[in-house]
């Protein structure tokens, strides 16, 4: 059996996903301060934040689209506030276009230049990061998103459709993510091989799973043993 593709989370797995949000909403408040004071005379930022996360959970139906969620919690801002409905893709274009403002870990599009030249290169991931945007997407063969699968992370629907997009089957790809319910979980019951990124791993947490990297730095070295294991 041969690797024939590596695919990769994005948020906290290529960049940390807290800081980049947390910018986007500040942003975004910004921009409705100016355009839209009336929401923010009535909600502080952190009092606008719990707003939406309280939205945010009550229509977790929609957690499979971030886009459409977000999307979804800024109309009813402007039905509150009687603005007209225009208000909903101005505003979200301010949060998305600072959504994707990411800094990315050391050493990280190195490494991913130099997989590049090895493998396929994928995206799955939750979120609605574009790497295209980001100025990233010649790394990459394909990308699935959650909105494009119409499931998230761990269903293994969303991997299925990477594996048909990659056209390998599933030992032939290996994935890489931080979460470990949904990356490394949902692709091993996908049939995938995966790689935990965490940072702060502990002896315990390393135990729970076969494969796990410390450093991105150390990826393609977890990438070699695995193949080295599939062809004993």
């Amino acid at each position: 059996m041969t690797i024939h593709c590596i695919a990769f989370d994005l948020d906290d797995t290529l960049w940390a996903c807290k800081p980049v949000i947390h910018a986007a909403e500040k942003e975004l408040y910004t921009y409705l301060e100016h355009s839209y004071p009336k929401i923010t005379h009535c909600y502080s930022f952190e009092q606008l934040i719990q707003q939406s996360k309280c939205f945010m959970i009550q229509h977790s139906e929609l957690s499979y689209d971030l886009s459409l969620l977000r999307q979804r919690w800024l109309s009813s801002l402007a039905n509150e506030f009687n603005y007209e409905s225009e208000m909903v893709d101005t505003a979200f274009r301010v949060f998305w276009l600072a959504r994707n403002k990411v800094q990315f870990y050391t050493g990280v599009l190195d490494i991913l230049a130099h997989l590049s030249q090895q493998f396929r290169l994928g995206v799955i991931s939750n979120g609605n990061a574009d790497v295209n945007h980001i100025g990233i997407g010649k790394l990459f063969d394909f990308t699935v998103s959650a909105r494009e699968a119409g499931v998230a992370k761990p269903h293994p629907d969303i991997f299925k459709l990477a594996l048909k997009k990659a056209q390998c089957q599933a030992h032939e790809m290996i994935y890489v993510g931080d979460d470990l319910q949904r990356d490394i979980y949902g692709a091993n019951q996908a049939g995938l091989t995966a790689i935990w990124y965490r940072p702060q791993l502990t002896n315990q947490e390393h135990r729970l799973i076969e494969y796990s990297i410390k450093n991105f730095n150390d990826l393609a070295s977890c990438i070699a043993t695995i193949a080295q294991a599939q062809q004993s």
